[in-house]
């Protein structure tokens, strides 16, 4: 046993031998990051020098990017590289140039130069992140050499802008730098690099001016600096840890300092956990809370138990990796070794013992044994007395004390074990003699332990040792030993009967604890699992309630805030209402982020025990449970399972808010967008036409005996044409607001298309008056089923858009055909056509294309309907630009009805 532990301390951990596998992997690229503390210290500088020193060796080199920023010297070290040209993006009427991404891959170069990691990417680029392009790269098996400040990590984005006020909004994740193979920290005292921005080596003097004021203070620049080693620590820690545990190689390796406490049932493991957190704050250094259980562990009681629990619990808030792991060497002392020397521990904190020396004799001392065996790794043995007022935090749950009853079967099976061997010893006494009767006795013994334990065991040690002495050791029947020689064959019989039971039940006792903690990982997986395939609130609380219920054959009920309380919003089994014990009970635990009911300090009348679902950002809801028992409901060893499942339903029960808080603020948005957007179109669009009805009124009333016939004529024209505009945009805000409450029924039935078209180019005939109009129908086209009312307002409405943004005398085509199944309308103008972000949105109500200052203003609610309209009658309009020229092209796609197929396919 001793040498299988010592074998498997030597081997290499498979996780890290996982790790190494896929470093080593030719498929994949390496990743090399120069990480900056602060822009001008000279990472791109660096990058540059160290791609120089890779072409020298022969290793084929490419630039894709590089940032000079104007920097002479910089600029310079480009001389002798492969620069890629870049890739030119137009937006917005501008052309800018990004990373020409697929000319990289076809290079396919051994090593690509990429600056500046946390960029965004122009609109049009296959990712808009650059750090997504250098992940394409690396899985192309292309080496990366890349350059990023501390402030673009995103975990450390809130420290930063902390300390400099100014929050940066290009950020790359953290598990960017955890995957790099390499990282080169380029570093400069904030000194010589405000000397460098003085002398203008790092931005132009009026920026360097400004930076001077602002970011670049000593105290900045030295808080970053502090930032950008701590983080660089970190990943070279985590480096030098898999390296050790790939190759098997024992701690530890001082290069950083680790600690670990370790925490029993004493009263004052609690303080020993506060000491440790100190320690570690002092140090600077990761520490971890570690338990051992062992066959004792079982034995506890429910009180020991639930202070094990609750002081795993205080690290693991403090900051703490918590750890309970079944022990596997004969001594306690050579677990907490072996896993200090896998993990690189530096220092052990243990509390001084206060067990009797009679304890210590016969199981032994875990600090003795520490620091005797502990080598180069230093320990800490902490005097019970300082530690004596730093008690256990309360949680003020009662745990329900075990209440096993004596069980006499075992006792009896190991009686009827033994007796079976003494029949079979019986048997192969005369064939095969004594020697290997006492082999079946230990077979007996080995059996008991196994299937039921320690003492029924150690009765069959006991009873077998003495059938071994009365029927088997001359003189034979009879307890008397006649020669020494039997006596010192009994006396080892008896002893070995005793070790291998303990062994035994040993080996039982850890295949339980692990068979237990793997039932329960299984659970706690799968209810994760659900988890994350949940969507809707009422999901997650079903799937909590009933996964809570099913672990611990309870009853559970979840309560969210409503209103000014909290109220039932799920519970397996399903129950709505609670008595007023229990409500009471849950609006305090609410109220007090405290627990409260049964089993509680607080309300301890009620029947379901009430604990407060935590996260992060706070109080999320209450979870109630109770059973059929009278008395407490837990178990101490229940409890870190009920935290467990109480913690992940609360974490999804957030992330359902958050998605709904984000849609909400969408819709607020939205409804921001198109309260604003209906105010201006009430403002502009009703009061033009309004104010030039009321001027050409204005003027026949009080010049009518001064003006001509056709002065006249021309402002009542004045007066009809507006007042028609007028109509059309009251007509649009009617229409939308069918169409938003679903009130549009499309009265369909077979139409010409030819015939609808007509009576809308008839009905626009006035809006077209300055316009040439094609009509390019052809001839083939089928009936189609549709509203004759709403499409001959549809197509009113596109050619109303192509009037707006045509030029005068410009063409306006109208062409239809058939395509198998569906027929096309396509109306085409000569205006300037869409910009390539309208594309989309010039469907949306109120919105508006850019347009020029001869374009009339319009509602931005005529595509809108039309897109409404046609949808209601089952098709779809797309927008696009012509390929034949300039202008707009407005498309209607609608299916051929079933009927009329069918008719075809006939004829």
């Amino acid at each position: 046993m001793a040498v299988n532990s010592r074998d498997s301390e030597h081997r290499p951990s498979p996780d890290a031998l996982l790790k190494a596998s896929r470093l080593e992997d030719g498929s994949r690229g390496r990743l090399k990051i120069f990480l900056g503390a602060a822009p001008g210290v000279g990472k791109t500088y660096e990058m540059l020098q160290s791609a120089h020193a890779k072409r020298k060796a022969g290793v084929d080199v490419v630039v894709g990017v590089v940032e000079t920023h104007g920097r002479l010297e910089t600029q310079a070290l480009l001389h002798g590289l492969d620069v890629l040209p870049r890739k030119a993006l137009a937006y917005k009427g501008q052309t800018l140039e990004e990373m020409d991404l697929d000319g990289l891959l076809a290079r396919r170069p051994k090593l690509a130069i990429v600056d500046e990691l946390a960029h965004t990417n122009a609109p049009g680029s296959r990712h808009p992140k650059r750090y997504l392009d250098v992940e394409e790269l690396l899985e192309n098996g292309i080496d990366v050499y890349t350059a990023v400040n501390i402030q673009h990590i995103e975990s450390l984005n809130d420290v930063v802008a902390q300390i400099t006020h100014v929050r940066v909004r290009e950020t790359v994740p953290d598990s960017i730098i955890d995957r790099a193979d390499d990282i080169a920290l380029v570093d400069l005292t904030p000194g010589d690099l405000i000397q460098r921005l003085k002398e203008g080596k790092v931005y132009v003097p009026a920026q360097a001016a400004r930076a001077l004021e602002h970011y670049f203070s000593p105290g900045n620049l030295t808080a970053l600096r502090e930032l950008a080693l701590r983080r660089t620590a970190e990943r070279v820690d985590e480096q030098l840890l898999n390296h050790m545990q790939a190759n098997a190689i024992p701690g530890p390796w001082a290069a950083g300092e680790r600690i670990l406490v370790c925490v029993s049932e004493d009263p004052r493991s609690a303080g020993l956990v506060r000491f440790t957190k100190r320690l570690a704050d002092r140090l600077h250094a990761p520490w971890t809370a570690i338990c051992i259980e062992t066959r004792r562990s079982l034995q506890l009681t429910d009180a020991d138990r639930s202070r094990i629990t609750e002081t795993m619990r205080l690290a693991g808030t403090l900051g703490a990796d918590t750890l309970m792991i079944p022990s596997v060497e004969r001594r306690i002392a050579d677990d907490i070794l072996n896993f200090a020397r896998m993990n690189n521990v530096t220092q052990i904190v243990v509390g001084k013992s206060t067990r009797s020396w009679w304890f210590e004799l016969l199981n032994g001392s875990v600090v003795h044994d520490l620091v005797r065996r502990g080598g180069k790794i230093s320990v800490h043995v902490i005097a019970g007395d300082d530690l004596a007022s730093e008690a256990t935090p309360d949680k003020g749950v009662q745990t329900a004390t075990s209440s096993t009853k004596f069980d006499p079967i075992p006792f009896g099976m190991a009686l009827l074990f033994v007796g079976a061997a003494l029949g079979v010893g019986k048997v192969i006494h005369p064939l095969f003699g004594i020697e290997n009767v006492d082999l079946v006795f230990l077979t007996a013994v080995v059996s008991v332990a196994v299937r039921y334990g320690l003492l029924p065991s150690l009765l069959a040690s006991v009873v077998a040792s003495l059938c071994y002495n009365f029927f088997f050791l001359p003189p034979t029947y009879t307890f008397t030993i006649a020669e020494p020689i039997n006596v010192v064959a009994f006396l080892f019989f008896m002893l070995i009967a005793v070790v291998v039971s303990n062994v035994a039940a040993r080996v039982r006792t850890q295949a339980l604890v692990t068979a237990s903690r793997a039932r329960t990982t299984e659970y706690l997986y799968s209810f994760s699992r659900k988890l994350a395939g949940t969507a809707s609130l009422d999901d997650v609380l079903w799937v909590t309630a009933y996964q809570t219920a099913l672990m611990l054959k309870v009853r559970a009920v979840i309560l969210l805030p409503e209103r000014d309380g909290i109220a039932v919003k799920g519970g397996y089994p399903p129950e709505d209402e609670l008595d007023q014990a229990d409500l009471a009970a849950a609006n305090w635990a609410w109220t007090n982020n405290r627990p409260a009911g049964r089993g509680s300090d607080t309300l301890p009348g009620a029947k379901r025990l009430f604990l407060p679902m935590r996260t992060g950002r706070g109080l999320i809801g209450i979870l109630g449970i109770d059973d059929d028992r009278l008395g407490p409901i837990l178990a101490p060893d229940q409890m870190p399972l009920l935290d467990a499942l109480m913690d992940q339903g609360a974490l999804a029960i957030e992330r359902v808010h958050l998605v709904e808080a984000v849609d909400q603020a969408k819709r607020t948005a939205e409804t921001d967008r198109l309260r604003s957007a209906l105010l201006t179109s009430i403002s502009h669009d009703l009061k033009t036409p309004l104010a030039s009805v009321l001027g050409a009124a204005s003027t026949l009333r009080a010049l009518s005996s001064k003006l001509s016939d056709a002065e006249k004529m021309d402002l009542l024209g004045t007066v009809v044409d507006e007042s028609e505009r007028l109509n059309r945009f009251i007509a649009n805000l009617l229409d939308m607001t069918k169409l938003e409450s679903g009130a549009v029924v499309p009265n369909a039935a077979l139409h010409d298309l030819g015939e609808v078209v007509g009576s809308a180019l008839q009905r626009a005939s006035k809006i077209l008056d300055n316009h040439k109009i094609v009509l390019e129908l052809a001839p083939d086209l089928p009936m189609l089923e549709l509203d004759a009312v709403l499409f001959e307002q549809v197509v009113f409405n596109l050619l109303d858009n192509a009037a707006k943004y045509a030029p005068a005398g410009s063409t306006v085509s109208i062409r239809g055909w058939r395509d198998h199944k569906v027929v096309h309308l396509q109306i085409l103008d000569e205006g300037p056509g869409i910009w390539p972000e309208d594309l989309e949105r010039i469907f949306d109500k109120f919105y508006r294309a850019k347009k020029g200052d001869h374009v009339r203003a319009g509602t931005g609610l005529g595509l809108a309907i039309a897109r409404g309209f046609v949808e209601a009658m089952h098709g779809s309009i797309t927008a696009a630009n012509r390929l034949d020229g300039a202008g707009a092209s407005l498309t209607i796609t609608l299916p051929v009805p079933t009927r009329v197929q069918k008719l075809d396919t006939a004829a």
